[in-house]
């Protein structure tokens, strides 16, 4: 992955309303839910179009891309589209070039040489998964959607390809079972999981590059001691509500390089491609294991209701 901003769109929607019960296929693993807001839908619709205005322009923003599954000549074949909530089981995917064979040769990046992204239509689940590669090219790894409902894959890689550029590719995943619409969580700066607090401070600009800040704490003190966990002392990924566009970006300076000390403080510069409400998740590592803190933001227009923390998440790190 890129170390400075890496930015990819993808917006396809889920068309489809669900009932008392999601009844599609058969079964398949793990993802990422947080505690359930007190809040319910009053019904289930597709997802809205984004809302835009407010910032957004073309020229300052950098390009959207991958609101398809098909992005400079690669293709993600997810062969594991439908699984069953609660069951676990294996999620298998290929990449395929533009002459359809499975690639096999990428550039590693972050001590991985794809990075895979889970996470709910409502935001309210979320996976980053490090599934391991085949000699075919085919990529696997367990998961347990713990909901039923839409969920959206996101492959993120760089092939090893001259000249070959950094692509975030995605799929829609179905979990089987009872489904149970649930709204985005309300907005915070603030995250508590297992015991640690997160403040969150800066802001998501549309069209705009600007600098979020991230303190960890634990017992009222900041953590000074934070773990490099894939080469970095966090991993930030934001997706946009609506039609999940995908920002995925790392600190401002890496480990060893003289320019970012191990927390408490951990830095990012991003730039939301449009106006509208992000769920933004935060993997950190400390005491040799990863935690993922959540929160959500508004990027321009007017900001949203304040609630109450709504930061914790399953991140499904401990299986």
């Amino acid at each position: 992955m890129n170390t400075g901003l890496r930015i990819t769109t993808f917006a396809a929607a889920l068309a489809a309303t669900f009932g008392a019960a999601y009844g599609v296929g058969q079964g398949v693993g793990p993802v990422v839910a947080d505690s359930p807001p007190k809040h319910e839908n009053e019904h289930t619709r597709p997802a809205p179009e984004p809302e835009q205005g407010g910032g957004h322009t073309g020229h300052d923003t950098p390009p959207a891309g991958g609101l398809q599954i098909s992005e400079g000549g690669y293709t993600l074949d997810l062969q594991t589209p439908r699984v069953t909530a609660g069951q676990q089981t294996g999620l298998r995917f290929t990449v395929r070039d533009a002459g359809g064979r499975a690639v096999t040769d990428y550039r590693r990046e972050h001590d991985k040489e794809l990075h895979l992204i889970v996470a709910s239509r409502d935001l309210v689940t979320y996976r980053h998964l490090h599934p391991t590669r085949a000699a075919d090219g085919t990529w696997s790894t367990p998961v347990d959607l713990p909901r039923a409902g839409g969920y959206r894959v996101f492959a993120d890689f760089t092939p090893a390809q001259k000249d070959a550029g950094n692509l975030t590719l995605g799929a829609d995943l179905a979990a089987s079972g009872p489904y149970e619409a649930r709204r985005l969580p309300p907005a915070s700066t603030t995250a508590r999981v297992d015991g640690y607090d997160v403040q969150l401070s800066g802001a998501l600009s549309p069209g705009k590059a600007g600098e979020l800040k991230l303190k960890v704490s634990r017992d009222g003190k900041p953590v000074t001691d934070l773990q490099p966990y894939l080469g970095a002392y966090g991993h930030l990924v934001a997706l946009r509500s609506g039609d999940l566009a995908y920002l995925h970006v790392h600190p401002n300076g890496e480990p060893g390089d003289g320019t970012t000390r191990p927390g408490p403080d951990i830095s990012f510069t991003a730039t939301a491609p449009s106006s509208g409400s992000y769920r933004l998740f935060l993997d950190f590592q400390h005491d040799g294991k990863v935690r993922t803190a959540a929160f959500t933001v508004r990027a321009g227009g007017a900001a949203a209701d304040a609630g109450t923390p709504e930061g914790h998440v399953d991140d499904g790190h401990g299986y």
